[in-house]
């Protein structure tokens, strides 16, 4: 295929996705709102880093553009096509452009049917088994022809991995999310995905939305990066823009904690330690969701929800009162 053209392919406005929680102990129901105002691109491809904290809505957030969840507002359009309001005739071509590859490599394959099932399947699906077809996904993530008749339980959980990735590509689609699709997997094993992706996408032309958590990764795949806290972005721009000067306090204290590896780096660097766990999501804070745990924290962040930015005009967006890049770094690490 030939390369991406780095249109837009995926655009995500003001998407909401509120569930009903029952009350614990009493009558009636709370509102969590898991996406509160997501908004972002994706051109072809091009890849989107989403990091966050377990719980800020990343996976709900791919869930809900696959349709897997029902958007409780906004628009998701795909090619200039809102998702959300297309007939459902319409449904099932989008399903074939928008791909998935899940976390767990151990749970998201049928252990009853052989591999060459388990790519063929989405191909029967669509009316558009190919036998060649199968055999070409298999040997594109690098599995020898023989991995066809064998079933999921003889394989290690990066070959399952491949294995989830090579289903994904058999409708040929144009985006693929992502799900913490190499976080269960061994570093040196993550190293191969990683690479394997990359280099499918240049193949290919793919886009992908990598949910994600490690921002080691995170960095070595991405194009551009869009960090999440309860429910929204809170600052995006591109890789090098994010990693060096990032801007929000929250991202701030994402790559501080960071390992390095070097051992004479190591304690010169600027650490900033967050005090407590993310608010509970069904009482967000007032005003800046982040200001419970933030160091620049004032009284309008109480009062006044900031929007997210563009102060410099340079695509760097930031959801802060005081977005600035950190000062010179100190051997002692910030403790709030």
């Amino acid at each position: 295929m030939a390369a991406a053209n780095h249109r837009e392919l995926l655009r995500v406005e003001d998407l909401r996705k509120h569930f009903r929680v029952s009350k614990v102990g009493g009558w009636g129901s709370s509102q969590l709102r898991a996406l509160d105002g997501v908004s972002f691109t994706l051109d072809g491809g091009e890849t989107l880093g989403l990091v966050g904290e377990s719980g800020c809505g990343k996976s709900t957030l791919g869930r809900t553009i696959l349709g897997l969840h029902d958007a409780t507002s906004g628009q998701v359009l795909l090619k200039g096509e809102n998702l959300l309001t297309t007939r459902i005739g319409r449904k099932r071509q989008h399903r074939r452009d928008m791909q998935v590859v899940f976390q767990d490599p151990y749970a998201s394959l049928d252990p009853r049917m052989t591999i060459f099932e388990i790519i063929a399947e989405p191909l029967r699906i669509n009316g558009v088994f190919d036998r060649e077809r199968v055999m070409e996904m298999l040997a594109c993530v690098g599995l020898r022809p023989d991995s066809a008749i064998r079933r999921p339980a003889e394989f290690s959980g990066g070959q399952r991995q491949r294995i989830a990735i090579a289903r994904a590509l058999a409708l040929d689609p144009a985006l693929v999310v992502l799900d913490e699709a190499v976080s269960a997997l061994d570093v040196s094993i993550q190293a191969q995905i990683v690479n394997l992706l990359k280099s499918l996408q240049r193949e290919r032309g793919l886009a992908y939305l990598f949910i994600a958590h490690d921002l080691s990764v995170v960095r070595h795949i991405s194009h551009r990066v869009a960090v999440m806290y309860l429910g929204k972005i809170v600052e995006t721009g591109t890789r090098d823009q994010v990693f060096g000067t990032a801007l929000h306090p929250y991202t701030q204290a994402l790559l501080s904690a960071v390992p390095v590896p070097d051992p004479a780096r190591r304690g010169r660097e600027h650490r900033i330690v967050l005090k407590g766990d993310l608010p509970n999501p069904l009482e967000p804070p007032s005003g800046c969701s982040f200001r419970t745990r933030c160091f620049k924290a004032r009284e309008i962040c109480t009062r006044v929800e900031p929007p997210l930015a563009d102060d410099a005009g340079i695509g760097h967006l930031a959801a802060c009162h005081f977005s600035a890049p950190l000062a010179a770094p100190t051997d002692k690490p910030f403790v709030y």
